[in-house]
């Protein structure tokens, strides 16, 4: 990993956070719970961006068509964070797997 790739990194990741500062703010309580939550669990497509960026569309589309975030993920966020990850390997999976042997 170079120094440009770094940068272009740093550059996507504060156009990512831009566009979760500019959704409702229930929305982006629940974004930031999700997110923390995630890189607990730690699913290791999570490092692509695809996931977190997908979830900013999804709430996007929510907040547009004027539905409370509840409404667009259901009143258990883990529930819905473990469904988007349901078939995704996660690091403590291949921890757990290390540790076994």
């Amino acid at each position: 990993m170079g120094i440009q790739d770094i940068i272009e990194g740093k550059k996507q990741w504060r156009a990512h956070l831009a566009r979760v500062k500019a959704l409702p703010p229930d929305y982006q309580i629940v974004y930031q719970e999700m997110q923390r939550y995630l890189f607990k669990v730690g699913p290791i497509d999570l490092v692509e961006g695809n996931l977190l960026s997908g979830i900013v569309d999804f709430f996007e589309e929510g907040a547009a068509s004027g539905r409370g975030v509840l409404e667009v993920t259901g009143t258990d966020v883990a529930a819905f964070c473990d469904d988007l990850i349901k078939d995704s390997r996660t690091y403590a999976e291949i921890y757990q797997e290390s540790a076994g042997r």
